[in-house]
């Protein structure tokens, strides 16, 4: 079996915002490595804290509204310690990442070849020729027709589909090690989702790259990653191979997410699963004890740990808190 290259680790990551005096993790102490040629999903609800981790990854928070601390290692060292010149040589050029909204992403008074040029112009001595040519060469790439014309155009004159394969053309222009796609289906019609996975798996296969998905589609899950970390409440809930969590999820929101999912093959009359109450707000986050166990109360207090903490069950499936053992399905209590 071929041995995985970790190209970005976290270690005891914390991402805080500061609401009035006082900072609140939106990112909470996260362990995780980031492989070469691997998808690694990160999945959960809204409020998760799943962009927050792709952009502190990025360096995109405003040190004056927010506070990171821990690690982020890549190709050697913790990038949140270098200076904002030498993370811009990083951003866009070694680290690429696909924004969730390519129209609020994209600059609507400038034509798209200019746009997809920048990177290239900030981290390669292209000249002027070749950065065309690049740039015709990666819309041709993202499967765009006509890539001459569409350089010449602005984003508002293109579809939704269409501006997504131009931020995926901006992240991939110079061939980054590791790609950050944040919600990279999120709005496309069923065709267009379907085009735009197999472009990232092909492009991946082709640059070698890490990919990290951030997504709440299951389905993209078990169709692109190789592993999948569950993220409940700024923690790590779950990690586990895509195979592996998808044939025996553990921790109760896992199971709860997976449960939720439409089945083909349902009884008929059967009600769809859901989950009881709402990912709590940053500022009334449970800082202590499970954080999930307010919305599974049927499951008895004894069942959760103090301080939950990530236990390998498996080689290399990680869950955390105990409670994963006492877990059922409330409709299932007779």
């Amino acid at each position: 079996m071929e041995e995985k290259t970790a190209l970005c680790e976290l270690r005891h990551l914390h991402t805080a915002f500061r609401i009035k005096d006082n900072y609140y993790d939106a990112v909470d102490d996260v362990d995780l490595t980031i492989y070469s040629n691997e998808v690694l999903a990160i999945v959960g609800e809204s409020g998760c804290g799943k962009s927050t981790l792709a952009t502190t990854i990025m360096g995109l928070h405003n040190p004056n509204y927010t506070k990171v601390s821990g690690e982020v290692e890549f190709e050697g060292q913790n990038i949140l310690n270098i200076s904002e010149n030498e993370y811009n040589k990083i951003r866009g050029g070694k680290i690429g990442m696909i924004f969730q909204d390519p129209l609020s992403a994209l600059n609507p008074l400038q034509r798209i070849g200019n746009q997809i040029e920048e990177a290239l112009i900030y981290h390669t001595d292209l000249d002027v020729d070749k950065r065309k040519q690049r740039v015709l060469e990666l819309l041709n790439m993202v499967g765009i027709e006509n890539p001459q014309r569409i350089y010449r155009q602005f984003p508002h004159q293109l579809s939704g589909g269409m501006r997504q394969r131009v931020i995926i053309a901006i992240a991939l222009s110079c061939k980054p090690k590791l790609v950050i796609a944040d919600e990279p289906t999120t709005a496309l019609d069923v065709t267009i989702q379907a085009q735009i996975l197999d472009l990232l798996t092909n492009l991946q296969e082709e640059i070698k790259a890490g990919i990290v998905l951030i997504t709440h589609d299951l389905g993209v899950v078990a169709q692109m990653a190789d592993r999948v970390a569950v993220m409940y409440a700024g923690q790590i809930v779950e990690l586990a191979s895509s195979e592996e969590l998808f044939s025996n999820p553990l921790h109760p929101y896992t199971r709860s997410l997976l449960n939720s999912i439409p089945q083909m093959d349902a009884e008929d009359g059967k009600e769809l699963h859901v989950i009881e109450g709402m990912v709590p707000s940053l500022k009334n986050l449970p800082r202590e004890g499970c954080r999930f166990a307010s919305r599974i109360p049927h499951i008895s207090e004894s069942s959760h740990e103090e301080n939950p903490v990530l236990h390998e069950v498996q080689p290399g499936h990680f869950v955390r808190c105990t409670c994963w053992k006492d877990f059922y399905f409330k409709e299932e209590d007779n």
